[in-house]
């Protein structure tokens, strides 16, 4: 007993001690995940069209494409799942390496993706595999990195560490983004729609390599790992966060509804509604996001910081307070003009990050240890794919419908949800240790 205490105290000391390390190693990993991610969003208007047959208009091709990307969001509480389940059983590293491998081969076989003109049917249905493929990656992931990022940190650093999640998740969405207004700016209509699209995607393919080298140098987090490997009877089961702790797993759920339907819709959507809804042009679109996600960047440690010393539930309420209220008014400003939508942008981004910032911590201070990975990822992906996922769908949806005003209620009725989560069931865990 003695010697498995003092293993485990030196394998936590030890990933404490090299806390850059493994900031670069969960943040490079991230960055690789959520750019191919982004990217298919991003694009989306793009090869929409290639996918699907000509007679259809681009309105329904493009929204049958977020049908598509709302099919990877739907994966992840299965990746969430599996993939904690690993994070818990073997530890948080061999977790991490499964996810970027996956993300890496959605990416490569999204690139490659023949259209529907040379081989029909087929090609809608190897781009659903590649969102399976990337689903069941992302999914295993924030459940990974976020035990990861928020295990290696000291204790009255864990907002700031957990801020990292979304830095290095924005910084994915930055480069996805930039490359796109790049290719958008300097490619003409026909090469983006023809190849164009493509490129970003061999580019996510390789990066996953880079991440996958830069993790093999991380430490291990896992607490018990030594004792798990030692003994698999002490392994926790695929469903035991759920059997134990089903209070934990549905106050995960409703502190997650605001902060994904906000997230998706802010930094991922927007561009889209705006030209969708406001006649935004696409280089425009993409150019505000781009410059607005440097914004948001820039914002996360700082939030983070400010949670360590006030604490979580202030920042959260703020958060929900504002987008239950500003929503409405907020997207009724977009216009034609880029500056407009560079300003709504930024005004939700800073009321967003007092989420984002703090998501890791706040989930991380409410599973146990043993489950945490497991008990983190399948609820909080289930959430994100029930109401994050399909926010590109819903706002495509409602504009189809003729009811493009009931999006913004949409949003304020769902933060409302977890605004009185925020208020009532969740409890300040600043300042207390790691369950």
């Amino acid at each position: 007993m003695t010697t498995s205490s003092t293993t485990t105290t030196s394998a936590v000391e030890r990933a404490r001690a090299h806390s850059p390390r493994q900031l670069a190693a969960a943040s490079i990993g991230n960055l690789v995940e959520w750019y191919d991610w982004y990217a298919y969003s991003f694009l989306a208007v793009y090869f929409a069209t290639q996918v699907f047959p000509e007679s259809e208009s681009g309105l329904t091709a493009l929204l049958n494409t977020f049908a598509i990307f709302a099919v990877g969001f739907f994966f992840r509480p299965i990746g969430g799942l599996l993939m904690g389940a690993v994070a818990d059983r073997f530890g948080r590293k061999p977790a991490l390496t499964a996810t970027i491998l996956l993300m890496g081969a959605g990416s490569l076989l999204i690139a490659v993706l023949p259209t529907y003109a040379s081989v029909g049917i087929l090609s809608p249905i190897l781009l659903v595999l590649a969102r399976i493929i990337q689903g069941l990656s992302v999914g295993g992931e924030f459940a990974a990195a976020t035990t990861f990022l928020v295990e290696s940190a000291p204790p009255k650093r864990r907002g700031f560490f957990s801020s990292f999640q979304y830095v290095s998740t924005t910084a994915g969405q930055l480069i996805a983004s930039g490359l796109a207004a790049y290719l958008a700016s300097t490619l003409t209509e026909s090469s983006m729609n023809s190849w164009g699209w493509r490129v970003p995607f061999f580019v996510g393919a390789a990066l996953s390599l880079v991440g996958l080298a830069i993790r093999a140098g991380a430490h291990e987090t896992l607490e018990s790992v030594d004792d798990l490997k030692a003994d698999a009877s002490q392994r926790p089961r695929i469903f035991d966060a759920l059997k134990h702790h089903p209070r934990e797993s549905l106050l995960i759920v409703g502190i997650t509804i605001a902060g994904t339907i906000a997230y998706y819709t802010w930094t991922t959507y927007l561009p889209t509604y705006a030209q969708t809804y406001a006649d935004v042009s696409k280089s425009d679109a993409l150019t505000a996001g781009t410059i607005a996600l440097f914004f948001f960047a820039a914002l996360q440690p700082l939030m983070g910081i400010l949670s360590d010393r006030i604490g979580r539930k202030p920042l959260l309420i703020t958060f929900a307070a504002f987008f239950v209220v500003a929503t409405v008014p907020l997207l009724r400003l977009l216009d034609t003009s880029m500056s407009r939508l560079l300003l709504v942008q930024c005004i939700g981004m800073v009321f967003l990050a007092m989420y984002t910032s703090i998501a890791a911590a706040v989930n991380a201070e409410t599973i146990p240890s043993r489950v945490r990975a497991s008990g983190i990822g399948f609820p909080y992906s289930l959430s994100v794919a029930l109401f994050g996922g399909t926010a590109p769908y819903m706002g495509t949806w409602f504009k189809s419908q003729g009811w493009g005003e009931a999006f913004p209620i949409y949003i304020s009725a769902l933060c409302l949800i977890s605004l009185l989560v925020y208020v009532f069931a969740v409890k300040e865990t600043a300042h207390e240790p790691l369950p």
